[in-house]
């Protein structure tokens, strides 16, 4: 699995999830819609840590050059 994503794709990736998680856990998005954005963060979080984006994968993208 080579990395297909670059230092700012995941930066901001994480401050997006990181701002899902506290609109959730202050209240501020409750119920269904905020745990698809807690999911969402999570998955946002984990290809930041990996470096490598399934989606950019299946479309052929490869933002590392």
């Amino acid at each position: 699995m080579n990395k297909n994503m670059v230092s700012a794709d995941r930066i901001i990736r994480l401050i997006v999830s990181a701002i899902f998680v506290i609109l959730y856990f202050n209240d501020i998005v409750t119920g269904t819609v905020g745990l698809v954005l807690v999911i969402v963060a999570g998955i946002f979080t984990l290809t930041s840590l990996m470096g490598f984006c399934p989606i950019y994968g299946l479309f052929g993208i490869n933002k590392k050059k």
